[in-house]
């Protein structure tokens, strides 16, 4: 199977840097935030490999894969994969607004 093109959206990168910084202030280190990036990474290209590795969400084209406290939240189109969300599992999933974060999404419904 063809490797899917990875690229993140703004706010997904903005989730990323501030999932990592909150976790360098409480820690007083990077060893942390270095270990997380790099299961981050690791998922995100396991995810390029089998785009459908995550489970499906209400959108039809969008994805949610678990790594550990997180969902690593994407779309995926012909030959790409747009990250679009890291979210904390831990947060009140109300508050979770995936379609805020992608422009072209149909519900399954």
């Amino acid at each position: 199977m063809a490797k899917y093109k990875i690229s993140w959206s703004v706010e997904a990168e903005i989730d990323l840097t501030e999932i990592l910084e909150f976790y360098i202030q409480r820690n007083k280190t990077v060893s942390y935030s270095k270990k997380l990036y790099s299961k981050i990474k690791k998922d995100i290209s396991a995810i390029s490999k089998n785009p459908k590795l995550g489970i499906r969400t209400e959108f039809d084209t969008v994805r949610a894969l678990v790594t550990g406290d997180y969902q690593i939240i994407y779309e995926t189109t012909e030959n790409n994969i747009l990250i679009s969300m890291l979210w904390d599992c831990r947060r009140n999933p109300e508050d979770k607004k995936i379609g805020k974060r992608f422009k072209n999404i149909n519900n399954i419904d």
